[in-house]
Order: C-alpha cells, then sequence, then structure tokens
C-alpha cells in the first residue's frame, strides 16, 4: 500500500521543530502548529500540479536530485533561519512561479495571522523539509521520477482533504488548488440536503391538504362539483394531447427505417448521447476519452519487460494528464451529462484494467509501471462515480 505523502511530512512537526519555526516568526506554539500542518498539504497540493505537466515533473525531479534531506532541525545545522527561508523561498518561486508563490504566501499567512511575510517565511522554511522527505521517500523505495509524480498525482484528493477549510478556501479562490471533486462531492451533499428539504416540504403540504379536506367536510357537496371539473379538465389535457404523439410514433419509425444504415457517423454511436452533451468549453470530453483508450491499446500490450515498461510510461502519464483535465471539465457538466460520461468509463474500465492487470504481472515490470498503473485505475474509477 503506498504510503500517505502528507502524513510522511506532517510527522516531522516534531515539537522542537514548531518551537523552532515559533522562534522565528514569533508566534506562539499552537499557532504555529496549526499553520505549519495546514501549509504542508498546500505545498503538495501545488507538487501535484506542477508534476502534472512533463516539463513541471522533470523540474521537480531535478529540484529532488540537488535537495538536502532531513528534518528541519538537521537543516538548520547548515544554514541560518534566514538562509533557509531564502533558500526555500527561490524554490517555491521556481516551481510554482513567483506569483503564485506570492499569492500562497499570502494566504498561509493570513491563516496563520502571521501576515503576507510571515507566510513566506513559513512556506519557506517548509519547502526544502518537504522536497527532502519526498527525495529520501524516492530513493527509499526506487520511485523513478515519473513514479513519484504519480503517488504525487494518485493522492491530490486526499492531500486537498488535509487542507483545512479556511484555508483551502482562500488558496481556491486565489486559483491555486483544483477542488473541482470537492467542488462535486459538496455539490452533492447541497443536492442530498435539498432532497431533504424538497421531502420535508412534501410531506408538509400533504399534512396542509389534509387539514383543509377535514375541514371543508361539511361542504362536500360544493367540493365534490369541483372535483369532477377538474376531473374533467385533467383527462382534456392529458389524453387529448397523447392521441396525435401515438399516431406520430410509427410514421417516425418508418422515416428512419428508410434511411440507410450505413450514413449514421461512427462517433454518435460510441458516446451513447449527441456529442454537444458532453463537450466543455468547446471540448468534447467522449472525444478525449476514446482518444486515451486508443493510447492505452497501443502502448500497454506492448510492455513485456521493464524496459519497455520504462518506454511506455510517458505515453501512460499522457493518458493520466487527459483524464485529470476530464474530471476538471466535467465539474461543468449538467447531472445527465456526468451520468453519460460515467456510463462510458464504466464501459471501457473492464477491457482497460484487463491490460494493466497483464502488465503488473508480468516479471520485472511492477515496480516500474506499478505507481502510474494505479494512478490511471484510481483516475478512471474516480470518472466512473462522477
Amino acid at each position: 500500500m503506498a504510503i500517505n505523502l502528507t502524513s510522511l511530512v506532517t510527522q516531522l512537526l516534531t515539537p522542537e521543530v514548531i518551537a523552532q519555526i515559533a522562534s522565528f516568526l514569533g508566534l506562539d506554539r499552537a499557532a504555529t502548529q496549526k499553520a505549519a500542518e495546514g501549509a504542508i498539504p498546500a505545498l503538495l497540493a501545488g507538487l501535484s500540479d506542477v508534476v502534472s505537466t512533463p516539463a513541471g515533473a522533470s523540474q521537480f525531479s531535478k529540484m529532488l536530485s540537488q535537495q538536502k534531506t532531513g528534518s528541519l532541525t538537521d537543516l538548520l545545522r547548515s544554514s541560518s533561519p534566514q538562509e533557509l527561508v531564502e533558500t526555500g523561498s527561490n524554490m517555491l518561486s521556481s516551481l510554482f512561479g513567483e506569483r503564485a508563490a506570492g499569492d500562497m504566501a499570502q494566504a498561509v499567512g493570513k491563516f496563520a495571522g502571521a501576515g503576507t511575510g510571515g507566510g513566506k517565511s513559513l512556506l519557506g522554511m517548509l519547502a526544502p523539509m518537504v522536497l527532502g522527505a519526498l527525495g529520501q521517500q524516492q530513493r527509499e523505495t526506487g520511485l523513478g521520477a515519473n513514479g513519484l509524480a504519480s503517488l504525487l498525482r494518485s493522492q491530490k484528493d486526499q492531500i486537498l482533504n488535509a487542507i483545512p477549510s479556511s484555508l483551502a478556501d482562500q488558496l481556491g479562490a486565489a486559483g491555486l488548488i483544483d477542488r473541482a471533486e470537492t467542488g462535486l462531492r459538496s455539490g452533492m451533499a447541497g443536492a442530498s440536503a435539498g432532497a431533504s428539504r424538497m421531502a420535508s416540504a412534501g410531506v408538509g403540504a400533504s399534512q396542509m391538504a389534509s387539514d383543509r379536506v377535514s375541514s371543508a367536510a361539511a361542504q362536500w357537496p360544493y367540493w365534490l362539483a369541483a372535483l369532477v371539473v377538474l376531473g374533467g379538465l385533467a383527462w382534456y389535457v392529458t389524453e387529448r394531447p397523447s392521441q396525435p404523439t401515438v399516431a406520430e410514433q410509427p410514421a417516425m419509425k418508418q422515416a428512419t427505417t428508410t434511411q440507410p444504415a450505413t450514413t449514421q457517423p461512427a462517433t454518435t454511436g460510441t458516446v451513447g448521447v449527441a456529442p454537444s452533451d458532453l463537450t466543455v468549453d468547446g471540448v468534447n470530453l467522449a472525444s478525449q476519452i476514446n482518444s486515451s483508450v486508443n493510447t492505452l491499446k497501443s502502448a500497454l500490450p506492448g510492455i513485456t519487460d521493464a524496459a519497455t515498461a520504462q518506454a511506455a510510461l510517458p505515453k501512460i502519464n499522457e493518458v493520466i494528464g487527459q483524464l485529470n483535465d476530464i474530471s476538471t471539465r466535467a465539474a461543468k457538466l449538467s447531472p445527465e451529462g456526468r451520468s453519460a460520461l460515467a456510463k462510458l468509463i464504466v464501459v471501457v474500465r473492464p477491457s482497460i484494467n484487463q491490460m494493466c492487470d497483464k502488465v503488473i504481472a508480468t516479471p520485472g515490470v511492477g515496480p516500474v509501471a506499478k505507481p502510474a498503473i494505479d494512478d490511471l485505475q484510481a483516475r478512471l474509477e474516480a470518472l466512473s462515480r462522477a
């Protein structure tokens, strides 16, 4: 089972480390503990976005190879607090960009009650420790650069959930973290609450109707006449329009059968719904899924040993990136669109899982391909529940 990266780094926040950070920032230990425990998953969430692109993953890997390992106390033995802050701040600016690093410092500083300068100092002290812990984990487990990047991406939801809600709201508002899936869960919770309110309202309405019928029992002849009239109107509205509809159905069917079957485009049948139903920002998500599946069908069967597995990783990671993009865009679909997308994933998952299982079972391939395969399957599973 893959280690929890958030827990791996957070466990380095020993009382001694917290005391050192608190002394440097001028905060009490409780506030420092809270701020550091929020800042660590915020940093990991940012890194999971960085490694989602080949260029970002390459830069991240290069920086890890140059990073010293150890706790903050160990790092401070070779550098002063200010030097460590400067080094960490430069790292974050290089990975996230100066603007994003500054926005994160502002959000963390506000959360910690230490201002933007305090947030920058806190992140600068934590960044070398976080990168050092990830580098050590990579070396101890034998993960390659792609393996650690896949591990980070696969734990993104878990990392986001570890960020305190008030800090996550600020980071999300600044566009620093992707909370699309969290937003979907919140929307589902809101829909559930709305359904409960509607059910309660229905019970209340039923009770009110019952009360009114009871109170009007003495005047039943008048109500009976009104009900007869309403019943007649209801029959007229519901029954009369249905007659042309029934008559039209055979005509529509006949018109359909007269068209040559070979003229139907293949792409419509692939999705099961009209392409426009799954189009977001001009991108057809069904086409993206088809492209991803075709890439996997080309890459996975060719894996026969560790060398071919390593050669296939860029293609697998490319598909993972496409699935991440699909997941983000899926948040903008209607409920019907998300349901159609999920059904499409459910259809293709068995064949993909079969190919993945065969790859993992190949001797010598597991240590190389398993992190990426696990990430891939986790993304497919998440989309199948959209």
